[in-house]
């Protein structure tokens, strides 16, 4: 029997995902909201690819006028680099509030938004619907969990949804295709609020690097409303070769944004496993390591995606002291978002002010559905 391929070229041989999954981001832990605006930056990229636009709605419960969330400049920067394809809904009042202290105001708004939600499922306009913060406003009852199931169940096939937000119910969960959790971590120094702008994104589940690129969105946006130029470095380990979930989004941004953002990857055209380290992979590693630490250093960049370097690490192909001494040295306001998996946990985890762990309770492919090399991985 042929051994089995690796690497890019086997998974482009695979048939490709036509049909819309359901995707459930809930936890304590930062990246939820992040994660559905990196998904759709990617979604918006292949529409781009196959010259099939994508339109994308964007329903935000719990978030009303009078407050500003971290998402604002990112969904400002989608909107201004791919006008027309994003609509935008908040409903809700600006202050927090628990069970106790719900009123009739409340239970409005969030019917109000339903409201266009299940048009844009019903009507087939959309090619992404996101529910921000669905969950806890069903946790809070302040929508019927019937109906709303009912309506996901029963949507367009090829349409994807992403609902986010802490207290999923198990009934959302249920009809969920995708499931992921992102768990807050805090290290020694986190506790004493970290290094500020260095935030970590780990674990088996999906929404790390889509995280890193809603951060690379907020930046942007951010300088927009700024009057300034806040430009982004993506720099990305053990991804020779094409065909990755974010070159689409990365590639959108480029088109829209092309003087903000600076994209470089590296490594051979396979996966490296543990043990079967070539020499061509230290160099490479090396080599973007070089990159980075100049880039971090050189204050050029409002933020810096570190793209797979845990696994790097984690694979011994960098050493950690270098990594450490140039986190510690990074301008103030220097951000770095640092993803991957890795078992062993770095030294530099103890400089992150902000560790999401996302953790994979449920996945499609688990019920058979082919997954598309720069679609879902």
């Amino acid at each position: 029997m042929a051994k089995p391929a690796i690497g890019i070229r086997s998974a482009q041989e695979r048939a490709e995902r036509i049909q819309g999954q359901i995707h459930v981001y809930d936890g304590s832990g930062k990246g939820k909201s992040q994660a559905a605006l990196g998904v759709v930056l990617r979604s918006i990229g292949l529409g781009i690819a196959s010259n099939q636009p994508t339109r994308v709605l964007l329903l935000r419960f719990l978030k009303g006028p009078g407050r500003t969330y971290d998402e604002d400049a990112a969904i400002s920067a989608l909107q201004q680099g791919f006008p027309h394809l994003i609509d935008q809904v908040r409903t809700g009042r600006a202050e927090f509030f628990g069970p106790e202290a719900i009123t009739r105001f409340d239970r409005l708004e969030a019917q109000r938004g339903w409201d266009v939600a299940k048009g844009a499922i019903a009507s087939g306009l959309y090619s992404v619907v996101v529910l921000d913060e669905l969950n806890p406003v069903l946790d809070l009852g302040l929508l019927p969990v019937e109906e709303v199931v009912s309506t996901l169940r029963h949507k367009p096939d090829q349409l994807e949804v992403i609902a986010t937000g802490r207290g999923t119910l198990p009934q959302l969960l249920e009809i969920a295709d995708l499931h992921s959790e992102m768990k807050a971590h805090h290290h020694l120094a986190a506790e004493a609020s970290g290094i500020s702008g260095i935030e970590i994104y780990t674990g088996d589940g999906k929404g790390k690097s889509t995280s890193a690129l809603g951060k690379a969105l907020q930046a942007i946006g951010r300088g927009i409303s700024q009057d300034k130029s806040h430009r982004v470095l993506i720099l990305q380990w053990l991804k020779g070769g094409t065909g990755y979930t974010e070159d689409s989004a990365i590639a959108a941004l480029q088109q829209s944004y092309p003087t903000l953002v600076d994209h470089q990857r590296s490594g051979r055209d396979a996966i490296v496993w543990r043990g079967q380290q070539q020499e061509i992979d230290y160099v490479e590693a090396e080599r973007t390591w070089e990159i980075a630490h100049t880039a971090i250093a050189s204050g050029l960049y409002k933020t810096i995606i570190l793209d797979e370097l845990n696994p790097t690490v984690d694979l011994e192909l960098l050493p950690q002291e270098p990594i450490v001494h140039a986190l510690l040295r990074k301008p103030r306001d220097t951000q770095v978002i640092i993803t991957g998996r890795c078992k062993k946990t770095p030294a530099y985890f103890n400089l992150a002010n902000i560790h999401s762990e996302m953790i994979c309770h449920k996945h499609y492919a688990e019920k058979g559905v082919d997954l598309k090399r720069g679609v879902d991985f």
